[in-house]
């Protein structure tokens, strides 16, 4: 049976930085709130219809706990009787919320699903549930010792012997891609305007990029993760970096390359995906976007952490019956420029395929939600240019990756 994509639509990003960004003040379950409003006239669809919500969320605590779907899904107005779940399955998410909605219909199970993510990073910020990278747990530690995400990137940038000038190239590109993108509209179909309680419009475009950056201004960042590689937490005084090269002594070093300039960007926002079932559709005379052709995760190492992207892809396709080659858009997800450089290079793509409208290094990547913004991202650009295929993928924390596969109909 099939899943059909019958809307996706977002917030714009805002700076994930407290009191500073345009979203700020607003209660993640507000941001999320008003997508929802504009839901059923978007999509064409009745709320008595939705079998479920299902909505990403990475940091679980605060304004963010308390089961934000489904307080989410109140605060919107909707009726009662719609209930709704929250997800974390890290930076994956929100791209994890579409997956469980398309199996749910696609077995017949359900009919209807939102799914999507939100994240407010400016008033939950990372780390915010206490848990760290592994929980605290010291066993476990003699097993993995998982590191954090800057220092995997530089490790994979270290290993694969990328120069600085490789990775500040692919934020540069980022940067002025977006820059297009905004300037030619090509998100505004998708986009909805972030209001506050009076119906003023606090924010209707992305927040963080800069198009004006130039090779030699990224050059000049100081590398992010230098002072948190030297800080020493092993249970010998190891420090980060020592522990990482433990695990692969091979590197000999790690080379910090990595900066705030060709980082992602913390930042605020909330995305909507509507999943339903071909039955659905021909009932209610629904005209889908898209389909699900294929969906994947897969495990890596925990350690190295960020390379999954390109295996994950590499199993949805196999499930597609599709190669590389066979996908016109790319969506990688730029939590880190090496990421994307190495998930590139593994599977032989080409780089004018990839982020075409430029990514969360200049967009800003709000954990939970991202996934779902990327989908609709990789769908307009899909209607826009009249091809057929997009992969969305991204790395997750802990080892993980995570791909989908759309199909324009």
């Amino acid at each position: 049976m099939k899943s059909y994509v019958i809307d996706a639509m977002r917030t714009p990003r805002g700076r994930g930085r407290a009191g500073k960004g345009a979203l700020s003040g607003v209660h993640p379950q507000e941001l999320l709130a008003g997508l929802l409003r504009a839901l059923p006239d978007r999509a064409g669809v009745s709320l008595s219809d939705v079998d479920d919500v299902i909505i990403g969320a990475v940091s679980q605590s605060g304004e963010q706990g308390a089961n934000i779907a489904r307080n989410a899904v109140l605060a919107a107005g909707w009726p009662i009787e719609v209930g709704a779940a929250s997800v974390n399955r890290f930076c994956g998410s929100g791209l994890q919320t579409v997956h469980f909605a398309a199996m749910g219909v696609a077995s017949g199970a359900q009919d209807l699903v939102v799914a999507g993510g939100v994240e407010s990073m400016s008033r939950v910020p990372m780390g915010s549930d206490g848990g760290g990278v592994d929980g605290g747990n010291v066993e476990l530690r003699k097993r993995f010792f998982q590191v954090p995400q800057g220092i995997s990137a530089d490790l994979i940038a270290t290993l694969e012997g990328y120069a600085r000038e490789d990775i500040d190239a692919i934020a540069l590109t980022s940067q002025q891609r977006a820059g297009r993108a905004i300037d030619e509209g090509r998100f505004d179909k998708s986009l909805i305007a972030v209001k506050d309680a009076a119906g003023a419009v606090l924010l209707a475009r992305d927040e963080s990029p800069r198009p004006e950056s130039t090779a030699d201004g990224l050059a000049a960042l100081a590398p992010s993760f230098v002072q948190m590689g030297a800080a020493a937490v092993g249970p010998q005084g190891e420090t980060l970096d020592q522990i990482a090269l433990a695990a692969f002594p091979e590197a000999k070093e790690i080379r910090h390359l990595h900066t705030a300039g060709n980082s992602s960007g913390l930042a605020d926002g909330a995305a909507l995906v509507v999943v339903a079932s071909e039955s659905y559709v021909q009932s209610r005379s629904l005209r889908p976007r898209a389909r699900i052709r294929a969906m994947a995760t897969v495990g890596s190492d925990p350690v190295l952490m960020l390379t999954a992207p390109s295996i994950a892809s590499e199993k949805a396709l196999r499930k597609a019956g599709m190669q590389a080659r066979d996908i016109d858009l790319w969506e990688i997800n730029e939590a880190f420029a090496a990421v994307v450089l190495q998930t590139t290079r593994k599977l032989g793509i080409d780089p004018e395929r990839v982020n075409v409208n430029g990514g969360a290094i200049a967009l800003g990547h709000p954990l939970g939600a991202t996934g779902s913004m990327l989908l609709g991202t990789a769908l307009d650009e899909l209607e826009r240019t009249g091809k057929q295929t997009a992969l969305v993928t991204m790395c997750i924390g802990g080892g993980q990756g995570i791909a989908t596969i759309l199909e324009r109909v």
